[in-house]
């Protein structure tokens, strides 16, 4: 559990004592930032799910966020590695009240390049929601079929994609930042499929990139808009 105190601004990492996800592993993390604080969570290192074996249930990571009012909440975990056969079950719910900003970054990396591995079958469903004044505001499901490697390929679901990202902002501002975030993607990238988009007081980057390198420098440039050019947290420069 985090919890920030009011009026305060805090830098917290999340911790895996364990070093990666096994099958059946059941993870709970609760997160609340008090009305008026900024708190800022990473994680030290990319998470590893690893394959499961025979019998195992999916692995299950749930996130809860509360984000007091006038309340700010950057959550930046680095990158989530998928090892073959790996099965993951991970949701994350986000409850904001009245002007409270959310800024939230999820990756996948589908594989251990360094290993030449890829992933011919994945138990996955992924689920964020996102809450203001007790209304859902969104809600995004990914749910890839159990033989992944047809589906990563297939133009209308990955595109060859071998890892993604979703970026999430909501903020009464969102939208202001559409354009800035659509001029740091432009043309710059080589290697990683991009779209943007703005609504209702939220801002959406979808990325899908050639290698897991491709797709933390167009994470970095769309945070660094997002976040008007503060650092990130250290442990994503280790």
């Amino acid at each position: 559990m985090v919890r920030s105190e009011p009026d305060t601004a805090t830098t917290a990492i999340l911790l895996n004592t364990g070093g990666g996800i096994a099958g059946g592993d059941v993870n709970r993390i609760d997160i609340t930032a008090a009305p008026r604080t900024a708190l800022t969570l990473s994680s030290q290192g990319a998470e590893r799910i690893y394959r499961a074996g025979i019998g195992d249930l999916p692995s299950r990571i749930t996130t809860r966020i509360a984000i007091g009012a006038a309340a700010t909440l950057e959550y930046l975990p680095q990158e989530t590695i998928l090892f073959d056969n790996a099965g993951l079950n991970r949701s994350l719910r986000i409850d904001l009240a009245g002007s409270a900003r959310y800024l939230g970054i999820e990756s996948l990396i589908f594989g251990r390049a360094a290993m030449g591995e890829t992933i011919a079958a994945l138990d996955l469903t992924d689920t964020v929601e996102l809450h203001r004044d007790d209304a859902l505001v969104f809600r995004d499901k990914l749910r890839p079929p159990r033989e992944f490697a047809a589906a990563q390929t297939h133009r209308a679901m990955f595109g060859g994609a071998s890892a993604i990202a979703t970026i999430l902002l909501a903020s009464p501002d969102a939208a202001s930042f559409l354009d800035a975030v659509r001029d740091a993607l432009s043309g710059r990238n080589p290697g990683v499929t991009a779209g943007v988009s703005a609504w209702n007081g939220l801002l959406l980057v979808r990325l899908l990139a050639q290698t897991g390198a491709a797709l933390r420098v167009a994470s970095l440039r769309v945070l660094s808009v997002l976040r008007q050019d503060r650092p990130m947290p250290r442990v994503w420069g280790c």
